[in-house]
C-alpha cells in the first residue's frame, strides 16, 4: 500500500499506483512547459505558484477517473494540465481580491509584483490553458467554458452576497458549487471523457466530483474553526479574522435568527466586531468552537461527502473506485 496525492490517499494496486504517479509526474512537466514564455519575467511570475507546490488534487482526480477507460489515452495528461492551470489562474486572481500576502508558503504574486502583474499572470495562465484545450477538441472546449462560467458566476455571487429574501446558507452552497465544485467536477469529467469511458460513467464521475469539491471546501471551513495550527498547517480562525462568512458562521446566524437566544445574539455581535484584536479573535474562536453551529457545519460536510460516495455506486468495482471512495472518507476524517 502506497500513499499518493493529497490527504494520505492510499493505493493498494501497484499498476494503479504506477499509472497515477506517472500521470502526475507528466502533469508536472506539462505545467512547467505551459508556463514558459519568451519573456523571462513572465516565466518567473507564471511559474511562481507551480514551483511552490500544492496538492495537485484536480490532476489526481483526472488520473483516477481515466482508469475507467484507457488511462494512457493522449488527452488525459493535457486535460489534467488544463484544469490545474485554470485552478492556479484563479488563485492569482483570488489573492488580489482577498489582498492575501502568502500563498502556499511563499509570497503571493500580488505581494511580490503588485496587483496588476498578478491579475495579468492569471490571465496568461488562462490563455495557455485555452491553447492546450483547443487541441483536445470542441467538446472539451465546451465543457471547460461552461465550468469556467460557473466558476466566475460563483465568485461574483460571493462578492455580491445573497439577494433579499434568499437563504444565506443556500446562497453560500451555490457559491461553493460554482467556485469549487465546478472545476473538481470537470477534473473527473475530463479524466473519464479523455480516456474514452462510457458516457454513463462520465456522468457518474462528474456528479461525484461536484459533490466532492463542495465537501472539501466545507471541510476547510470546519477546520478553520475547529483545528489548531499543528493539525491544519495554517493559522486557525483566518477566515473569521477576515470577516469571511463561512458555513459555521452562517449556521450560527441562522440559529440566532430562528431562536433569538441571547448567547447566540451576543456571539453574532462579537463576530461583527473588529476581530483584528487578538484577544477578541481568540474569544470568538473559542465560543464558536463550543457552539452547536460548528457541529451542524460538520454534519453538512459529511452529508456532501456521503453524497459523493453514493454517486459512485453504479461504477464497476475496481481499485480506482476504492481510491475515489477513500477521498470521501478523507473528507469525513478531516471534518472530525
Amino acid at each position: 500500500m502506497t500513499v499518493v496525492g493529497p490527504f494520505g490517499l492510499s493505493v493498494r494496486d501497484q499498476a494503479l499506483e504506477a499509472d497515477v504517479q506517472a500521470g502526475l509526474a507528466a502533469v508536472e512537466e506539462g505545467l512547467l512547459e505551459a508556463t514558459k514564455s519568451e519573456v523571462p519575467f513572465i516565466t518567473g511570475a507564471a511559474q511562481h505558484l507551480v514551483r511552490a507546490g500544492g496538492k495537485r488534487f484536480r490532476p489526481l482526480l483526472v488520473m483516477l477517473a481515466a482508469q475507467f477507460g484507457d488511462p494512457y489515452a493522449p488527452g488525459v495528461v493535457p486535460s489534467a494540465v488544463v484544469v490545474e492551470l485554470t485552478h492556479l489562474a484563479t488563485l492569482y486572481h483570488d489573492d488580489v481580491m482577498d489582498e492575501a500576502a502568502v500563498r502556499r508558503g511563499v509570497d503571493s504574486a500580488n505581494t511580490r509584483w503588485g496587483n496588476s502583474v498578478a491579475v495579468l499572470t492569471g490571465d496568461f495562465l488562462f490563455a495557455r490553458a485555452s491553447q492546450i484545450l483547443a487541441d483536445l477538441g470542441p467538446e472539451a472546449v465546451r465543457v471547460q467554458a461552461l465550468a469556467f462560467e460557473r466558476l466566475v458566476t460563483g465568485q461574483i455571487l460571493e462578492t455580491a452576497g445573497p439577494t433579499d429574501g434568499r437563504d444565506p446558507v443556500e446562497h453560500y452552497l451555490d457559491v461553493l458549487g460554482g467556485k469549487t465544485g465546478s472545476l473538481v467536477a470537470v477534473s473527473c469529467r475530463f479524466g473519464a471523457m479523455m480516456s474514452g469511458a462510457d458516457e454513463t460513467v462520465v456522468d457518474v464521475l462528474t456528479q461525484y466530483g461536484e459533490r466532492l469539491g463542495v465537501a472539501f471546501q466545507l471541510a476547510d471551513d470546519y477546520l478553520d474553526i475547529a483545528s489548531d495550527s499543528h493539525e491544519s498547517g495554517k493559522t486557525p480562525g483566518t477566515d473569521l479574522r477576515e470577516g469571511i462568512p463561512t458555513l459555521p458562521v452562517l449556521r450560527l446566524r441562522e440559529r440566532a435568527a430562528r431562536l433569538g437566544l441571547p448567547e447566540d445574539l451576543a456571539l453574532c455581535e462579537l463576530l461583527d466586531s473588529d476581530l483584528s484584536d487578538d484577544a477578541r479573535h481568540a474569544e470568538a474562536l473559542a465560543a464558536l468552537r463550543a457552539h452547536p453551529a460548528l457541529e451542524q457545519a460538520r454534519r453538512d460536510t459529511v452529508r456532501y461527502a456521503e453524497e459523493a460516495r453514493a454517486a459512485l455506486a453504479p461504477l464497476r468495482e475496481c481499485d480506482a473506485k476504492v481510491a475515489l471512495t477513500e477521498l470521501c472518507d478523507a473528507v469525513v476524517h478531516r471534518a472530525g
